[in-house]
């Protein structure tokens, strides 16, 4: 299996330890992945120097840093030919309020725009040319299950981000799977995090499978759709979530 090895990747919003885009990181590095991490901080750094690989700070709802960051990639690596969009709903230094949709002013419904679906389509947009040039691309998105699948109360900024983004995952699949590139969605329900509160381990334990899932969890499902055997899979949306969605009574 050729896998990702020798591949140049770059995943976003890789600056927690102990967060999802650090551990999708992780998987595609010790499977042969040539890697560049970002993140809105320093802390990258720490990351990178983990890995044995490129850092890089951007902001990028900023589109000015992202076109600096995929100069800096391809400058110390090559073209970017697997892009994993895990930037979104959190950046370190800034909090992020709950309202009804009603309650949302035009600048905190702008941020979690800005932050959950126009992160991913700066990086979508500087990926894909260089793609679909090359005739080999994979784009993994980390989307939620909040949105797309279930959504929660005061959560609607953040679900219709989400929502979005598997929205422009199929219109990607669609329009360059001609050009060897695929894109992908995954979901994830509730994951222990870094950034986890009590209260989303807790529903954790109420899925199906018992407990949250693991950052590593979500990096297997990456690391298959990054992969040169994902080839014939473009435009899916994989939910992982312990099957927490397939039930409609939760018990407490």
């Amino acid at each position: 299996m050729a896998g990702v090895r020798g591949r140049v990747a770059l995943v976003t919003g890789a600056g927690s330890a102990g967060g999802i885009g650090f551990a999708i990181a992780r998987a595609l590095a010790q499977a042969g992945a040539r890697m560049a991490v970002t993140a809105t901080t320093g802390r990258i750094h720490d990351r990178a120097a983990t890995l044995g690989c490129l850092g890089h700070v951007a902001d990028l709802t900023d589109p000015a840093q992202v076109t600096g960051l995929f100069a800096a990639v391809g400058a110390a690596l090559g073209p970017v030919e697997i892009l994993v969009n895990n930037a979104g709903m959190v950046q370190t230094g800034r909090e992020v309020d709950r309202a009804r949709l009603a309650g949302w002013s035009d600048q905190a419904w702008a941020h979690h725009m800005a932050l959950n679906i126009n992160t991913t389509f700066h990086c979508c947009r500087a990926a894909l040319p260089g793609m679909a040039e090359r005739g080999f691309g994979r784009i993994v998105n980390i989307s939620s299950v909040t949105g797309p699948v279930v959504t929660i109360d005061g959560s609607s900024a953040y679900a219709t981000a989400k929502a979005a983004i598997t929205g422009m995952t199929r219109s990607i699949a669609l329009e360059y799977g001609r050009q060897g590139i695929t894109c992908n969605a995954i979901l994830p329900g509730w994951i222990a995090t870094e950034s986890s509160s009590e209260d989303e381990i807790a529903a954790g334990t109420r899925t199906p499978a018992g407990r949250p899932g693991t950052p590593d969890e979500i990096a297997a499902a990456a690391l298959f759709l990054a992969s040169d055997e994902a080839s014939y899979v473009t435009g899916t949306m994989l939910v992982v979530d312990g099957g927490n969605t397939l039930q409609e009574m939760k018990g407490g």
